[in-house]
């Protein structure tokens, strides 16, 4: 087996701001695995607030080269590496593999009847004024997520509303209030229709969630990187996010995602910015969601080739196996 490595930047459209942090590209790591005369790609965007970036995933998998180079099975993978984005990027080149070699689609292989899905658009924090704007020019997609802070997130959102009354609304604070910040604005938030809260509070700092009814419902992002923390911190959550680059891969999303729907937990498919490349696996697990957010191309300057169709109503068009699966 054969493995290339690359380090690829994709510059936004506009900058995109979140609670503390401001996206300006999106800097990624592209795995391409080769074997038999078959290839398989996959991408890594990485976990920011982990200290992910495109360098650190470049040498995590410059490192097992030599292992990989002997062979690669799922189980291997999860062995070799640690949850991230690196995992992620091989995991999914190793999936798209198996697919072009055993001449199953990733639905056939998974056992998943593909339906097309509705995704949100992002709007990132700016003036109320510039978000309501935002929103406004996201007008085909009917559901949008609101990133807030602590900075005046009530009226933000009233300038959403006041622009948007058709919109369903996901506000996500990325970890920026405390619990009576989260317990001011709750009421409030309910009034303007709001239909899910996600991560509220600072990760490993949610406690007080614990046996907490919220008249929105609460999603649980950064808190549940892992199968593992999903075990630990579910109950504290009504939805779960799950995000590929956080977990690994698509191996230990399904993994997620079946145990959540076994379980009756919602569930959230989100992404860390990136291509269609890395909308395509997640795309999988979009069919077990609630809530799917899968915008991360149609915030950059240019997607790349055999790309996923972004339609009226937000609808997104089935992965083709010239892109990945």
């Amino acid at each position: 087996m054969k493995i290339t490595i690359e380090k690829r930047a994709f510059p936004l459209a506009q900058p995109f701001i979140i609670t503390g942090y401001q996206f300006d590209d999106v800097d990624t790591v592209w795995v391409t695995l080769e074997d038999g005369g078959f290839t398989g790609r996959g991408e890594g965007v990485g976990i920011y607030y982990a200290g992910e970036n495109s360098d650190t995933m470049y040498a995590q998998l410059e490192a097992i080269v030599p292992e990989i180079e002997k062979g690669l099975t799922f189980d291997k993978v999860q062995a070799l590496l640690p949850h991230g984005g690196a995992r992620n990027a091989l995991d999914c080149a190793l999936w798209d593999l198996q697919s072009k070699k055993s001449g199953k689609s990733i639905w056939q292989m998974t056992g998943i009847t593909p339906r097309e899905v509705t995704t949100v658009a992002t709007v990132g924090i700016a003036s109320p004024e510039k978000m309501a704007a935002d929103a406004l020019a996201f007008a085909q997609y009917p559901n949008l997520k609101i990133k807030l802070s602590g900075d005046d997130p009530i009226r933000r959102i009233t300038a959403i509303r006041q622009a948007r009354p058709d919109a369903k609304l996901v506000i996500d604070v990325n970890q920026g209030w405390n619990f009576a910040e989260l317990q001011d604005y709750i009421p409030e938030m309910a009034k303007l229709g709001v239909a899910m809260i996600e991560q509220p509070l600072p990760r490993g700092m949610d406690e007080e969630l614990v046996g907490f009814t919220s008249p929105v419902p609460l999603g649980g992002d950064e808190s549940c990187l892992t199968l593992e923390e999903y075990d630990q911190f579910a109950d504290r959550y009504d939805i779960i996010n799950i995000k590929l680059d956080k977990c690994g891969g698509l191996t230990e999303a399904l993994a997620i995602a079946r145990k959540a729907q076994a379980e009756k937990k919602g569930l959230m498919v989100g992404n860390m910015t990136g291509t269609s490349l890395s909308m395509a696996p997640a795309y999988v697990i979009a069919q077990f969601c609630d809530f799917v957010d899968i915008d991360g191309p149609i915030l950059l300057s240019q997607d790349i080739d055999n790309a996923l169709t972004y339609k009226e109503g937000g609808i997104v068009s089935i992965p083709t196996p010239d892109l990945w699966g």
